[in-house]
């Protein structure tokens, strides 16, 4: 089976001394959900920007469905990216819009009817849990928890081969973070898209992740199945979080 995203040799630099990522490889089928964690700083951000090319690196290969993203031109990399789902630490949901209209606009920016693009949107928000009511409702009348499931929900209308998580939870109240949880795990479970998921949450990648990767300052220290990393980890990176799990 071809990977939907196969990630060669990738390289990223901040300045002569400041290696955000070096050497890192990463293949991704049909379907897999990988969740990449370390510590803050360690390139897990910058790897999925490099993966969009929101930043270009400054070598190696990101393949996309068959295409290098490295090589292409922006009209061919937006054509790419509309294969691509992202989901950011924050909503980012415009204010003025209902929910479903927030879901509705990268529909329509890309051809989609009006009726189209509506089907498509409520069904994407009735896999976060959101109907009814809620879903005419503006960004401020909504939890946060709500918001971040309508971000989810605008990244998966388009369906997507691939989506890409940067820490989903991270802005979110403690009390809210286990809701958006719930979905993320739900989809992990359910659905065929191929999912790379940056995230601190170690309990979610033993319950949801087919395969954990641990970055330290760019590098990748340890990778395997979550549960066999945890249990008997080769590095201190991954004995630190296998302490804190209590294993």
């Amino acid at each position: 089976m071809s990977p939907v995203l196969l990630v060669e040799n990738l390289a990223k630099s901040y300045g002569k001394n400041q290696a955000a990522l070096s050497g890192v490889d990463l293949r991704v089928l049909r379907g897999e959900t990988i969740v990449v964690t370390g510590p803050s700083g360690c390139g897990k951000s910058t790897l999925l920007r490099c993966i969009v090319r929101l930043i270009s690196p400054d070598s190696g290969k990101i393949i996309v469905t068959g295409e290098d993203v490295t090589t292409l031109s922006y009209s061919q990399l937006l054509d790419v990216r509309r294969r691509i789902g992202f989901v950011f630490q924050n909503s980012n949901l415009i204010q003025r819009l209902t929910a479903l209209e927030n879901v509705c606009l990268p529909l329509l920016a890309s051809g989609a009817s009006r009726d189209d693009a509506e089907q498509r949107a409520r069904r994407a928000l009735e896999r976060v849990g959101l109907a009814g009511s809620v879903i005419h409702r503006k960004p401020h009348h909504l939890s946060g928890g709500e918001c971040q499931r309508v971000a989810i929900a605008r990244a998966l209308a388009p369906e997507p081969v691939l989506m890409l998580w940067d820490e989903p939870t991270a802005s979110l109240d403690p009390i809210l973070v286990e809701e958006v949880l719930d979905v993320m795990e739900s989809l992990a479970k359910t659905g065929d898209t191929a999912m790379v998921i940056v995230t601190h949450e170690m309990k979610f990648a033993l319950k949801a992740a087919d395969w954990l990767i641990l970055l330290d300052k760019g590098r990748i220290v340890e990778q395997g199945e979550p549960v066999k990393v945890f249990d008997c980890p080769e590095s201190e990176l991954g004995r630190k979080y296998s302490r804190l799990l209590d294993l």
